[in-house]
């Protein structure tokens, strides 16, 4: 994992970011959070980063001066800032890039990309492919952390997703299981909405594995590899005018 230090002094900018990291940057791990010079020092020595995404202007002090108190540094330096003034400066620094505010997601992902020897711990991961995932219309590939690494998998072959706690079982063609240590609310954020509906709370479908509605025990809805999963009442419209324009 790329241990990852935020320091911004606007909490709704360490909000956005950690978000974005957590949906679209698995191998990246949050190790703290800080609001100051001070705080941004003691929590760079107290975690150890690999990474450390870095605003310039802090009240009181910039984020020059934290990386001036520790000036034996092993991690990497991501400058994320409202102003363009400082990228020279940024860049004496051997930062590894300079995103201006408001960031967007496949900026900070390509940055992140370019780590390089943090994330060569774990060669299993590319980059490359969450990148063509947001350029694309519909995502193509999905990378679903396991044991021991990732496994990449096409999103056509995803027939639905189910619930369990904190964790959620990915049901592919094949027959092929994963189970997986996030909740389905992560990928339901992740995956097109055009393509997966959340058919109960439990349950997220992928509407190209629909094979028939039936109104029996309540109502469910029989995939393509013959399982039968219960349709929400309070959904049962939605779905019928959702499965109508999908399947013209």
């Amino acid at each position: 994992m790329l241990r990852t230090v935020i320091i911004d002094d606007e909490p709704d900018c360490i909000i956005f970011l950690s978000q974005i990291l957590k949906t679209y940057c698995p191998i990246v791990s949050i190790s703290g959070t800080a609001t100051s010079v001070q705080e941004g020092i003691n929590e760079i020595l107290r975690s150890d980063p690999d990474l450390v995404l870095l605003d310039v202007e802090m009240s009181p002090g910039t984020g020059f001066d934290i990386l001036n108190k520790i000036p034996d540094r092993h991690f990497k330096v991501i400058f994320i800032t409202a102003h363009n003034d400082y990228a020279i400066q940024a860049f004496h620094y051997s930062a590894v890039d300079y995103i201006l505010k408001p960031v967007e997601v496949t900026e900070l992902i390509s940055a992140i990309s370019k780590v390089g020897p943090a994330i060569s711990r774990n060669p299993m991961i590319d980059f490359s492919i969450l990148l063509d995932n947001l350029k694309s219309d519909i995502p193509q590939k999905l990378a679903i952390p396991t044991a021991s690494g990732y496994e990449y998998v096409l999103v056509n072959e995803i027939i639905r997703l189910e619930a369990d706690r904190s964790y959620c079982m990915f049901y592919m063609t094949g027959k092929r299981k994963i189970l997986v240590s996030r909740c389905l609310n992560d990928y339901q954020q992740i995956l097109d909405s055009r393509m997966f509906f959340r058919i109960h709370h439990s349950f997220l479908i992928n509407l190209q594995h629909v094979k028939s509605f039936s109104r029996k025990d309540g109502g469910f809805v029989e995939m393509t590899d013959g399982s039968q999963v219960p349709l929400a009442r309070r959904k049962k419209d939605y779905f019928n005018e959702v499965m109508k324009r999908f399947a013209l």
